[in-house]
């Protein structure tokens, strides 16, 4: 059976997409690539700039860029507090606007883009989950750059890149776990040598010994860790003791 050229498209763009998300050595990168990848891919006609805003807590962050020329289109857009992406962003429906010059619900802005270069505007929201959310702004210096394929092709593409966003932000969330859990695990190592050094030194309980530690990190205002280290630093005579955790 032969595949709809349509669907051979989509699933080259999802394949390079979970590409970018296994790929990627963090979240910004990831979303770099993301702007350039989507720029070059929706750039059917016209070449497209590409930027992705986040909104947190109801404030707009341009993350990422294709070309350095989207940053102040986003940000004239965040001055005037509002515009084609932010509309996308709180409907959660694509936005697009045409022509910049006949447009009558930010006239402001569309002018202040305009003399910047830009003739058309495709925003499409990029779905999350939580509180936050996305969106993927193309800008066009051409008027009428997106037809009604382009735009389906955009909503299609953001729907796939919403996926891979979501799957890097879970991916980071579960790094930022694992470093903090063996971060945790390399305080307990020290704290558990050094009251073990306690107790040599003042032959008490590991209760007693664990007292005195805490008095200490009390009276000279230092994190119970640091006051640990420093006493494993001073009994040890090889500087090579292992005072962390190896996951």
């Amino acid at each position: 059976m032969v595949q709809d050229p349509s669907t051979q498209q989509d699933n080259g763009v999802a394949d390079h997409l979970q590409d970018l998300v296994l790929g990627s050595a963090d979240v910004e990168e990831l979303l770099t690539d993301l702007a350039t990848f989507s720029a070059a891919s929706l750039s059917t006609h016209n070449k497209l700039l590409c930027g992705v805003t986040l909104m947190r807590r109801k404030k707009p962050t341009t993350v990422a860029t294709s070309d350095p020329a989207v940053l102040p289109l986003d940000e004239l857009q965040y001055g005037h507090g509002d515009g084609p992406c932010l509309a996308a962003l709180r409907e959660r429906a694509t936005v697009h606007v045409p022509d910049l010059r006949d447009e009558t619900r930010w006239p402001r802005y569309c002018r202040a883009a305009w003399a910047e270069g830009i003739g058309s505007i495709l925003s499409v929201p990029l779905p999350l989950e939580g509180e936050a959310h996305a969106g993927l702004n193309l800008y066009s210096t051409s008027t009428h750059a997106f037809s009604g394929e382009d735009i389906d092709k955009a909503e299609s593409y953001a729907a796939q890149a919403s996926k891979a966003l979501r799957m890097a932000v879970r991916v980071a969330q579960l790094v930022d776990d694992r470093n903090n859990l063996a971060a945790a695990m390399e305080s307990r190592t020290t704290i558990d040598i050094a009251v073990g050094a306690i107790m040599a030194l003042n032959r008490c309980s590991q209760e007693t010994a664990m007292k005195i530690l805490r008095i200490a990190s009390s009276s000279r205002n230092t994190k119970l860790r640091d006051v640990a280290a420093s006493i494993v630093a001073s009994v040890s005579q090889d500087p090579k003791v292992l005072t962390h955790f190896d996951p």
